[in-house]
C-alpha cells in the first residue's frame, strides 16, 4: 500500500464538477428525489444536452422524443440518468492519454457496466450501484497512463485482456488499476460499498472476506474483454466466483444480455 500511497503523492488527479460531486452526495441519500436529481443536473447545460442527446438515441428505443430533463428521468429513471450522468461527467473529466485508444477504453468500460449491471440483478445487489463500479473498474489505468507512461506501453502490449493487465501492473508497479479506482472513488467521495467492491475486484476470491460487488465487478470485467460476446462465454468464467455469488449458470446462459444494446458514451 505504501508503493500505491507514493502513486497518489505525485498523481495528477481529474477535477470532477461541482454537479458530479452533488450527485455523487445523492448516491449515500435512500431519500434523494427525482426533482433533486433534476434540479442538480440542470445547472450544467452541457451535460443536460448529452443526457437528452442519448435518452433519444436508438440505443434506448424509446417510442416518443424526449424534450426535457424531467421527462428523460419519467421514460428512464432517477438512477439510471444519474448514473449516465455520472459516467458522463467522469469520461470527459480525464484526459486523452497517448498510447491508449480512448473509443475502445470506454466501449469497454461501458461494456463491464453493462454486464456488471446485469450480473447484479442475478445477485441480489443494486443494479445500477453494479453499473458504475463497472464503469470506474479501469478509471486507474487512465492514472497510470498519466503517471508513468512508460509503463502504460507495457501493460498495453498484447494480450491486452483485464487478467494480463493486472498482472503486469503488479509486476510494474505493485499494484493494479483498480486498486487505484479503489482510491480514486474514495477520494471522490463514493459510497464505500462501491470503494470496497473496487478495491479486491482483480481478485476477489484473494480476500478474507467476500465482496459481492467485486465478485460481480470481476466477472463483467472478464466478459467485456471478449470481441464477439455470447453465452458460451459463461462455462469460461470462474466457478468459484459464480458460487460464492449464488447466481445460476442456467440463468446466466438464458438471459446473457446483448452488448450492442449497453450504453454508449464514446461520442461524447
Amino acid at each position: 500500500m505504501s508503493d500505491l500511497a507514493d502513486f497518489f503523492e505525485t498523481a495528477k488527479l481529474p477535477i470532477m464538477t461541482e454537479v458530479a460531486h452533488s450527485l455523487v452526495r445523492t448516491l449515500n441519500d435512500p431519500d434523494a428525489s427525482a426533482a433533486q436529481i433534476e434540479t442538480i443536473i440542470s445547472k450544467d447545460p452541457a451535460l443536460t444536452a448529452n443526457l437528452l442527446r442519448m435518452a433519444n438515441s436508438a440505443q434506448f428505443g424509446l417510442s416518443r422524443q424526449v424534450l426535457s430533463l424531467g421527462h428523460a428521468i419519467t421514460m428512464l429513471g432517477m438512477s439510471r440518468i444519474r448514473s449516465l450522468a455520472l459516467s458522463t461527467s467522469i469520461s470527459t473529466a480525464f484526459p486523452t492519454i497517448p498510447g491508449l485508444d480512448r473509443k475502445a477504453f470506454w466501449k469497454y468500460s461501458m461494456a463491464c457496466a453493462g454486464y456488471a449491471q446485469w450480473l447484479a440483478g442475478g445477485a441480489g445487489l443494486d443494479p445500477q450501484q453494479a453499473w458504475l463500479a463497472g464503469m470506474m473498474l479501469r478509471l486507474g489505468e487512465l492514472l497510470i497512463g498519466q503517471r508513468s507512461p512508460e509503463s502504460l506501453t507495457e501493460i498495453e502490449s498484447p494480450p491486452a485482456h483485464a487478467l494480463a493487465r493486472w498482472e503486469r501492473e503488479h509486476r510494474l508497479l505493485g499494484f493494479d488499476e483498480v486498486q487505484v479506482t479503489a482510491v480514486l472513488a474514495r477520494h471522490w467521495n463514493f459510497p464505500e460499498a462501491i470503494v470496497n467492491g473496487l478495491q479486491s475486484a482483480s481478485s476477489p476470491m484473494a480476500v478474507e472476506t467476500f465482496d459481492k460487488l467485486s465478485g460481480v465487478v470481476h466477472l463483467a470485467a472478464l466478459l467485456a474483454d471478449s470481441p464477439n460476446p455470447n453465452p458460451d462465454l459463461v462455462s469460461d468464467l470462474p466457478l468459484p466466483i459464480i458460487k460464492a455469488l449464488e447466481l445460476d449458470r442456467h440463468w446466466m446462459v438464458a438471459r446473457f444480455p446483448r452488448a450492442e444494446n449497453f450504453v454508449d458514451v464514446t461520442s461524447l
